[in-house]
């Protein structure tokens, strides 16, 4: 869908000066295409802005001399939270209508599934009873669904997949942002989600999509039951996150991450490729690959144990 301009900044009571064009979308500041409306909040993304390719930018006025030429300016002070009113217009419009889905070869549907309009499902696929598949859903071939699966809107889901029973793949992540009057205005995530080849999800772990953009789980990645995979997130390939992990948002995992039972990130971090991140460890930082860490905030390993030695030492001692 789109928005004509001056439809979303009166319903912000903003002022812009240049052509009405049509809005297609919204997207970060790195992201955003010439027909997408983008925002900045903070000095940490200036570069971002000196170099977007947005056709307009909501922005507090001391950062519009790095705007670049030819992007309109949508000047406000709270650019975070007129963004989040703005996303309510890009929203997926809820509907119910079922179709029959586009099948390959040899697939098992059971009668009780429910499925919305254009979606496609390779040879071999098996969806089991009481599955929900949204509009434009795609699955790969020889991929099971078991009993409950939900994939909202838009999914994508690859090929020799496995989905246990009570998955949730693309519901809205957790984002809202606070007004003057301390309300939570909710930000519309419209994004979506990508799984990758031979990826398996155990019972009851959930993967949102993004707020812009993409959702991504790698090729070869294996999720445990009662996961957390906020938006934005992107794991690498042949992970292993075990029961109780959560991912805040945006944190992306190199290759071959290993991160054990109820460990979790705080969200904006990056892990490299080949770490191994101990059970009940907290990573609040980015962390390089190829090594082992513990604890909270998350170290590396050896030296977490060493402090937790010393620790019972001096007690002891006491």
């Amino acid at each position: 869908m789109t928005c004509k301009l001056s439809e979303i900044t009166k319903s912000l009571t903003i002022h812009f000066d240049g052509n009405d064009i049509e809005i297609s979308g919204l997207h970060t500041l790195s992201e955003a295409t010439a027909s997408q409306l983008s925002f900045m909040d903070s000095d940490s993304y200036i570069q971002a802005l000196k170099s977007t390719k947005a056709a307009a930018v909501l922005l507090p006025k001391k950062y519009l001399s790095s705007l670049p030429d030819g992007v309109i300016p949508l000047l406000t002070e709270q650019p975070y939270l007129a963004m989040a009113r703005i996303s309510r217009l890009f929203r997926y419009p809820l509907s119910v209508v079922h179709a029959a889905p586009q099948c390959g070869e040899a697939c098992q549907i059971d009668a009780s599934v429910i499925c919305g309009k254009d979606v496609t499902l390779g040879d071999r696929v098996s969806v089991m009873a009481g599955c929900v598949l949204g509009d434009g859903v795609t699955i790969g071939n020889d991929t099971i669904l078991y009993p409950n699966v939900t994939l909202y809107h838009g999914s994508q889901i690859g090929s020799s997949c496995i989905l246990h029973a009570g998955v949730v793949i693309g519901a809205d992540g957790y984002g809202f942002v606070r007004d003057a009057e301390g309300r939570h205005v909710k930000f519309y995530q419209n994004g979506e989600v990508e799984i990758g080849d031979r990826v398996e999800i155990g019972a009851n772990s959930t993967v949102d999509r993004a707020t812009f953009g993409v959702t991504r789980i790698g090729a070869g990645t294996k999720i445990d039951n009662l996961v957390q995979v906020s938006h934005n997130c992107e794991l690498g390939e042949d992970c292993l996150l075990v029961c109780q992990t959560a991912l805040a948002g945006s944190t992306r995992l190199g290759n071959g991450v290993t991160m054990g039972g109820q460990s979790g990130a705080t969200g904006h971090l990056e892990i490299g490729d080949h770490a191994t991140i101990a059970s009940r460890a907290g990573v609040t930082k980015s962390l390089r690959g190829a090594k082992v860490y513990g604890g909270f905030p998350a170290i590396e390993q050896k030296l977490w144990l060493k402090m937790q030695a010393r620790l019972l030492q001096l007690i002891k001692k006491r």
